[in-house]
């Protein structure tokens, strides 16, 4: 990272916010350790899972693989197990394949550059730049939300968050506010501000300790920041299963490496005709992805024999299991959600 020329004025700011985070820090595990292997893991699970719920996840995901080794030595079904829950699987896959590039290709060891960083699977901007700081020292800041929304109100800037250029735009503005040789603590502040007090919604001005230098707030229009014009496409998409069964066993099948919930298991998307007069329900279920909404048939398959069922796994490919053992699969949440109601 190139240096950057500072304003005097926003590094005063810089600091108030890192005084309010030294006496204000939520007391986090992973804030105990400057491991980068913790640190990525737990960049990746809390990006779209709040703290409170996925903090288990962590846990329970850094106790069973407990190093790049571990890892990478596993195997990806039961990387998946241990994501379950989280949702977002390609994320658990793509640090199974990033476990491999370090095993491979930096012998073991975490690297400590942002761009031998960036290029491990799975890995953004933001979290090479998290790790980079946190754990290496770099003076880099870690782009986020919460970097858009608190910089956004603290200048009043209008600069639209949904522009391919917004993560360059705020890296240099965050740059200007910086502390020397801070910008790990800094990073994690603005994390904690973001999420405990500058909020997207019903912010709580009063506690903010950049109250009087918010520009945004002195001029009554933090409901107006940060812009963002662009709106996501969202795809609208049908899927059909068969939940084919016999007394307590029923049929079910690992997803490939295309289209969404790469490596998941799932029940049968097609039937043989014969098949069909054993149908007793059909549920229709709405799930949203990020840029999907998803409406799920499932039909109910109650087949008259076990020998029907043998032989349509055999010819098929597919698994035979029941609802006890189904807990040590990973499935779409739609379909584990119809399993648990069984």
């Amino acid at each position: 990272m190139k240096n950057h020329k500072q304003n005097p004025h926003f590094i005063l700011i810089g600091n108030q916010i890192l005084k309010w985070y030294g006496q204000n820090a939520r007391e986090l595990p992973f804030r105990n350790t400057k491991n980068p292997y913790n640190i990525w893991i737990c960049e990746i699970i809390f990006q779209q899972t709040r703290i409170a719920q996925g903090m288990q996840h962590y846990e329970n995901f850094v106790a069973r693989f407990p190093d790049v080794k571990t890892l990478a030595n596993a195997h990806s079904d039961e990387v998946l197990l241990y994501w379950k829950g989280l949702g977002y699987y390609s994320r658990a896959l793509n640090i199974h394949k990033a476990s491999h590039q370090i095993m491979n290709d930096f012998g073991g060891v975490f690297p400590e550059k942002y761009e031998d960083i960036l290029y491990l699977k799975g890995i953004g901007k933001y979290t090479a730049a998290a790790v980079s700081s946190i754990c290496f020292g770099k003076q880099i800041p870690a782009i986020d939300g919460n970097f858009y929304r608190v910089l956004s109100r603290i200048y009043a800037d209008d600069f639209d968050i949904s522009s391919s250029q917004a993560y360059k735009y705020y890296e240099n503005l965050a740059l200007e506010m910086i502390p020397s040789n801070a910008a790990g603590d800094f990073n994690q502040a603005m994390m904690d501000l973001g999420s405990e007090v500058c909020k997207p919604r019903n912010p709580l001005c009063s506690e903010c300790p950049v109250q009087e230098n918010c520009i945004a707030f002195q001029t009554g229009k933090i409901s107006e920041f940060p812009v963002k014009t662009k709106k996501v496409k969202v795809e609208s998409l049908e899927l059909q299963y068969y939940f084919v069964g016999f007394q307590e066993e029923f049929l079910i099948k690992q997803r490939g490496d295309d289209f969404i919930w790469k490596k998941l298991f799932e029940f049968p998307t097609d039937i043989p005709d014969d098949f069909r007069e054993f149908s007793i329900n059909e549920k229709i279920v709405k799930h949203k992805l990020t840029h999907k909404n998803l409406v799920i048939n499932i039909n109910r398959v109650v087949l008259s024999s076990k020998s029907q069922l043998d032989k349509f796994a055999f010819d098929n490919g597919f698994s035979i299991i029941n609802k006890d053992n189904s807990q040590q699969k990973s499935f779409p949440k739609p379909l584990e959600n119809y399993i648990d109601g069984l």
